[in-house]
């Protein structure tokens, strides 16, 4: 088995706010994140793949394609946004959930999952991890 990962950036503003709190439990819970006007992140996006090499091309999967697929799904609805505003799991007029990179990761997770087929119509390769780093100290994985 061998994994291929493909690393991509795009920026993005949040702010961590959750609506079930207080303004002040939610200033103590997020500290500065939870700016009333946000903040924003460069953030690196690595998405790894799983499966057999193919012995006709020597290839695990075809990069461009993987490209394709993050391009359209992911980069070119996150980067440049506000995710509390702009982006619907996030928002839900305040219902949404908060976007912290954690949960930045499981949705874009469920986004590529959602769009894997018509990339990759036999499954193969497999999704197998999606990493994001936020900063030079936070990095989340989500591994499926």
């Amino acid at each position: 088995m061998t994994t291929l990962t493909r690393r991509y950036r795009f920026s993005a503003s949040h702010r961590l706010h959750a609506a079930g709190f207080t303004e002040e439990e939610n200033r103590e819970l997020y500290g500065k994140c939870n700016n009333p006007y946000g903040h924003g992140h460069n953030y690196t996006l690595e998405v790894s793949v799983r499966g057999e090499v193919d012995g006709k091309t020597g290839q695990l999967a075809r990069p461009a394609v993987l490209d394709e697929l993050v391009g359209r799904e992911v980069l070119a609805e996150l980067d440049h946004r506000s995710l509390n505003e702009e982006i619907a799991a996030f928002s839900g007029g305040g219902e949404g959930m908060v976007p912290t990179t954690e949960n930045l990761a499981a949705w874009i997770e469920q986004t590529l999952q959602a769009g894997w087929r018509t990339a990759f119509p036999d499954g193969k390769p497999e999704l197998c991890a999606v990493r994001v780093l936020e900063t030079k100290r936070n990095s989340f994985e989500l591994r499926t």
